[in-house]
């Protein structure tokens, strides 16, 4: 079913818009170093690990993502990736048995992120400059509709699945939308530009999300749908990623003098911890036994692996080329991303950090999602699963 918004729903200040193809670092100075470390260091056990994070609660908000098979509910779905071309408005369609593209097709302007809907059944492209989102059949993998929605640059879905959360990164505006009919239910309006990238709490009553020219971090209630919390971390933040056990959430920045990770306390909306990666540390992926975060350093052409437990760079990849957004195979032994700037898909080995492959698509690949995958339901963005 198509959804038509009228004007009142795509205004709200045209002053805050930008070009999301140029959503790139801004030059930014070094920030002071209390700003990058909130807290003392913090004591840790005989097994160096740090106590705060050792209290994990009895349930893993990521448990149904541990399996390494797609369910059977998907029986007769291809696994295939999905590569938006931001340049060039198209999608390539990796066959990922044999790493080459199968089919290629031209979509709405500016597609950014290829986002799987809730229950998993259809896939959205979100073409940005064309305020639609391109609808696309899993089973035959080609598009089969569009969905009229204002300038949409993300697109996240509540873990109840009751609404879908368009990201306006133009507007500066979380747009909340029934996913069945697409009509407008809500907005919030971010006060800090850039909102790109959130995820979820465990029990989904809040969000977090990233205003990346901003630098500043979002408390939203879903429920109430208002601003509850902010923190201002300067740098560029982009991907958002709750931990295992729920306590925290883990943001990326690219910003000049940051290229890093940080540890972000949701009660008391304060930094705990910032943990180092690479220049232009930007998609997070959690690998499949839960027990890293996957980090892509898209300046520093590499990947660091953070072990959740310790919340420390376990491993650094040095892969080459500009990792972007992430997305594991269903076994979790191949991590797969976009080479945002080198118009490629490169896939590694997880258990060694070697490149496999590197695959030639689009003029300028983001948010590619890999699907089918595990997990019991998506909350959108390139295939984030739980």
């Amino acid at each position: 079913m198509e959804y038509y918004p009228q004007q009142s729903d795509q205004v709200r200040d045209i002053s805050t818009i930008r070009s999301s193809m140029l959503s790139e670092t801004l030059p930014q100075a070094p920030p002071p170093a209390e700003s990058r470390i909130l807290s003392a260091p913090k004591a840790t056990n005989s097994r160096g690990q740090d106590p705060g994070a050792q209290k994990a609660k009895e349930t893993n908000v990521y448990a149904n993502t541990t399996k390494t098979q797609v369910d059977k509910r998907f029986a007769g779905i291809p696994e295939r990736v999905y590569v938006p071309n931001v340049g060039d408005a198209t999608v390539d369609v990796i066959n990922p048995k044999t790493f080459r593209v199968a089919d290629h097709y031209a979509v709405g302007q500016i597609p950014h992120h290829v986002t799987p809907s809730w229950d998993m059944k259809r896939l959205y492209v979100n073409n940005e400059a064309s305020s639609s989102l391109t609808m696309i059949d899993p089973g035959s993998g080609e598009p089969k509709g569009m969905v009229q929605v204002p300038y949409p640059y993300n697109l996240y879905f509540t873990p109840d699945g009751k609404e879908a959360i368009v990201v306006v990164e133009r507007l500066q505006t979380l747009q909340f939308r029934d996913p069945r009919t697409w009509r407008l239910l809500g907005s919030v309006y971010i006060p800090s530009s850039g909102v790109d990238h959130m995820d979820f709490s465990a029990d989904g009553r809040y969000l977090l999300a990233s205003s990346e020219w901003g630098g500043v971090v979002t408390k939203v209630d879903t429920h109430k749908m208002r601003i509850t919390g902010q923190i201002d971390l300067g740098g560029a933040p982009v991907d958002v990623k709750l931990s295992p056990d729920g306590s925290v959430f883990y943001v990326a920045d690219q910003g000049l003098g940051f290229g890093g990770v940080h540890v972000i306390d949701p009660k008391t909306m304060r930094q705990v911890k910032f943990i180092p990666t690479g220049a232009g540390a930007h998609g997070l992926y959690v690998s499949r036994d839960t027990k890293s975060l996957y980090v892509a350093n898209r300046l520093a052409g590499s990947i660091s692996v953070i072990d959740f437990a310790t919340r420390t760079v376990s491993a650094t990849w040095h892969v080459g080329g500009s990792p972007d957004m992430l997305q594991l195979s269903p076994d979790g032994t191949q991590l797969w991303y976009a080479d945002r700037y080198n118009a490629s898909v490169s896939v590694v080995d997880t258990r060694s950090g070697r490149l496999l492959h590197r695959i030639p698509v689009g003029f300028y690949p983001h948010g590619i999602a890999y699907f089918p995958n595990v997990g019991r339901y998506s909350l959108g963005h390139n295939g984030v699963y739980r």
